[in-house]
């Protein structure tokens, strides 16, 4: 039997283990360890699809559109633990399914590309931004220090289409920074695409801070002119 790799795990002290976080009407809100409240990355930039998404579901139907969300959503969320698990040197292959395993399969080469991990499923926040989250994976791919993100989708997708992903790494960047000290530009896109090899892409954060301080800007506008 072919030996599993091992990886190297060097944790980051953040000074607090996790971030409490609640599901508001207007999306992800995160509690920070002095009692700031701060919405979510991924709640910020979903403005930016928003209008997309609401054509969407009124083109395909609010019914057909529930059902591909849940399926989406359901797949992405045992890509995420299957590779995390993996990561975590402790994979079991008899506690998934033969499709889940065949993502890992194809994400391996990619995955074996990381030389060391910080953290997975780890919880930031940023008081110059006003933002939080929870990154996939900070560690060492290709020698560089990198925000890593797994990403899982029905179709091949172009950069143009996933601008909000770079964006969205692009925080998780500055948040780690302001956390730990610790400055990372390289931003890794691993996507799982459905029977088809997946698709990587390399980022510099440089490139993203712009846009991202646009939709941060335009998050709070709305918040701060909505009707009460």
């Amino acid at each position: 039997m072919k030996k599993m790799k091992q990886f190297i795990h060097e944790k980051i002290d953040l000074g607090y283990d996790d971030l409490d976080a609640d599901t508001t009407d207007s999306g992800r809100v995160y509690k920070t360890p002095d009692g700031s409240r701060y919405p979510s990355i991924t709640t910020v930039l979903s403005l930016l699809s928003r209008d997309a998404i609401r054509a969407w579901r009124k083109r395909v139907g609010e019914a057909e559109a529930n059902l591909i969300s849940r399926r989406a959503s359901t797949r992405g969320t045992k890509v995420h633990e299957i590779v995390e698990q993996y990561l975590d040197n402790e994979y079991d292959a008899t506690k998934w399914t033969p499709d889940v395993i065949a993502s890992l399969e194809n994400l391996k080469p990619y995955l074996h590309r990381i030389d060391k991990i910080y953290e997975q499923e780890c919880p930031l926040y940023s008081k110059h931004l006003g933002v939080a989250g929870r990154v996939d994976c900070v560690g060492i791919f290709d020698g560089v220090p990198s925000i890593i993100d797994f990403k899982t989708s029905k179709r091949i997708k172009t950069k143009d289409k996933i601008t909000n992903y770079f964006m969205q790494e692009a925080a998780y960047a500055i948040m780690w920074e302001e956390r730990t000290g610790m400055p990372i530009v390289n931003l890794v896109t691993i996507m799982d695409v459905d029977n088809e090899q997946p698709l990587l892409f390399k980022e510099h954060r440089d490139n993203w801070t712009d846009d991202l301080f646009k939709a941060i800007e335009a998050y709070n506008h709305e918040i701060r002119t909505a009707p009460p």
